[in-house]
C-alpha cells in the first residue's frame, strides 16, 4: 500500500540579521539556511495495516504526512501509495485516501454535517445507492444521528471530530490518514472513535496511519510503530519490540505474610540480574528486564519459597517508553 524510499525534504529558511542595519541589508541581500526536515526516510506498509507515526514536535512527522498526502513535493526520494505518486497524480490519488487533521476542518462551518456529506459525495462522484448505504452505516457506527442535521458551528469538539471522520470516509478510501484525531476529546468520545476505527479496519481492510501524542491511542489501535527523531527514522517495528528496547523492564511487587528482608529474596533468586527494593517489612519490589523467561522464573521462585499474600505486576507504559526514547541519544534502528 505504501512504499517510501530515501525520502528527503529540505527547506530554505531566511536568516534575519540583527538590528536596524541588518534589516536594511536584508532588503538587498538575504542569507538563507537549509534545514533538512526529513532525512533519508524509508519504510513500507502492507494493505490493511494500522500503524502509528510518532515523534517529538519538530521530528518531521507533519512534513512526512504532507508528502504522503501529496501536499508537499519531496526534495529527493520516491513515494508510491496505492499505485500512485502522490505529488504527481494528486487528483486521482486523493480519491483513494481519506485525511483527518485534528486542527483543520473539511466541513462547511455554517452547514450541517449532513449537507457537507452530500456535497462531498458529489465532489467524489460517489454512486448514489451504494453511497447512501455507506453513509448511513457511518452515521450509525459513529453515533452522530442526533446532531448530524445541526450547523457545524453549534457542535462540540467531540461531535465535530466524529463528523470529520465520517466526511473523510464518504468515498470509501483504502487508506486513512489521521493526524491527532482525538486531541482535546473526552475519554468516552475517544473510546467510541477507537472502536469505530478497529471495526473499519477489520470489516473493510482499510489501511490506517495514525500520528498522535496520545499513547493510549497507539496502545488501543496499533501493533506497529514508527518513531522519528530529527527527520530520521529511529525505530520501525512492533509495539512489543519498542517496549523491549526502551522500556524500563517489569516491576513485581510482593506482599508477604511474614517479615521478609531484601537479602532473603536475593538469596532465593541467586545470580538473577534484577533489582530488589525493600518497601517495608512485609513488602518488596523486584525489577527485571522484560523477557518471556524472566518473569515466570521470579514468580515461581518467590511463590514457592515464601508465603505471599498479594502480587502486582507493573509494566512500563508506552508513555514512559516514548519519554525514555527522547531523553537519551538514540541510534538509527530498523526492525521492519
Amino acid at each position: 500500500m505504501i512504499e517510501v524510499k530515501h525520502l528527503q525534504k529540505e527547506f530554505r529558511i531566511h536568516q534575519a540579521r540583527a538590528g536596524l542595519g541588518g534589516a536594511f541589508r536584508d532588503l538587498f541581500s538575504r542569507e538563507y539556511k537549509v534545514v533538512k526536515a526529513v532525512d533519508d526516510l524509508s519504510f513500507h506498509v502492507e494493505e490493511g495495516e494500522m500503524f502509528a507515526l510518532i515523534g517529538e514536535n519538530g521530528a518531521g512527522k507533519s512534513t512526512t504526512i504532507k508528502m504522503l498526502t501529496g501536499i508537499l513535493t519531496p526534495s529527493e526520494g520516491d513515494i508510491r501509495i496505492n499505485g500512485f505518486v502522490p505529488f504527481k497524480q494528486r487528483e486521482e490519488y486523493v480519491r483513494s485516501i481519506g485525511v483527518v487533521f485534528g486542527q483543520r476542518s473539511q466541513l462547511w462551518w455554517d452547514l450541517s454535517p449532513m449537507e457537507s456529506f452530500r456535497l462531498l459525495k458529489s465532489v467524489y462522484k460517489v454512486d448514489e445507492v451504494e453511497g447512501e448505504k455507506w453513509l448511513q452505516r457511518l452515521i450509525e457506527e459513529l453515533d452522530i444521528t442526533s446532531f448530524v442535521s445541526q450547523p457545524v458551528r453549534k457542535l462540540s469538539l467531540g461531535q465535530r471530530m466524529r463528523c470529520e471522520i465520517a466526511a473523510s470516509l464518504i468515498h470509501k478510501p483504502r487508506l486513512l490518514f489521521l493526524d491527532e484525531p482525538t486531541v482535546g476529546l473526552d475519554v468516552l468520545v475517544k473510546q467510541k472513535i477507537r472502536e469505530f476505527l478497529l471495526n473499519l479496519n477489520e470489516t473493510e481492510n482499510t489501511t490506517i496511519l495514525l500520528t498522535t501524542h496520545d499513547v493510549t491511542d497507539i496502545e488501543a489501535l496499533c501493533k506497529r510503530v514508527l518513531v522519528m527523531d530529527k527527520g530520521k527514522l529511529i525505530f520501525d517495528g512492533l509495539l512489543t519490540d519498542l517496549k523491549e528496547r526502551w522500556g524500563n523492564g517489569t516491576e513485581i511487587s510482593f506482599q508477604m505474610k511474614k517479615r521478609t528482608q531484601a537479602g532473603e529474596l536475593r538469596q532465593a533468586l541467586g545470580e538473577l540480574p534484577c533489582e530488589i527494593e525493600q518497601i517495608n517489612d512485609y513488602a518488596l519490589r523486584v525489577k527485571v528486564a522484560r523477557s518471556e523467561e524472566m518473569l515466570p522464573f521470579v514468580l515461581s521462585t518467590v511463590m514457592s519459597t515464601f508465603e505471599v499474600s498479594d502480587v502486582k505486576i507493573l509494566e512500563a507504559s508506552t508513555e514512559d517508553i516514548v519519554r525514555n526514547i527522547y531523553s537519551t541519544d538514540s541510534e538509527v534502528a530498523s526492525h521492519a
